[in-house]
């Protein structure tokens, strides 16, 4: 499921400190073992929600539509296409240079 909250080790000690500040070190204990519950709720009820809504599913499905649109726009990119045209277009005017260049008329 990944990190829920995303929290360093650094913002846990400042957060611990404020919570030692604010609450002292009599009930400090109580307070983290109430939080780590929660936490802990949180996170059951979250995974509960995901099975129950076919979410992880739906995200997977998601992906796989995404993929096949960046495929398929890549495909009709004509970017490729016009770069041919446009080495074959600029050989052909070089080829029609030198002809003129040299005194010669075009060969098709």
């Amino acid at each position: 499921m990944g990190n829920v909250f995303n929290i360093g080790f650094t913002e846990l000690i400042l957060i611990l400190l404020v919570a030692f500040l604010v609450v002292g070190p009599k009930d400090l204990p109580k307070v983290a073992r109430s939080l780590g519950r929660f936490v802990k709720y949180l996170k059951v009820k979250w995974a509960e929600f995901i099975r129950e809504t076919d979410m992880a599913d739906t995200i997977s499905e998601l992906k796989g539509a995404k993929k096949d649109l960046e495929e398929t726009i890549r495909e009709a990119d004509p970017t490729a296409d016009l770069k041919k045209t446009q080495n074959s277009l600029d050989k052909t005017m070089n080829e029609l240079k030198q002809a003129v260049k040299n005194g010669k008329p075009p060969v098709d």
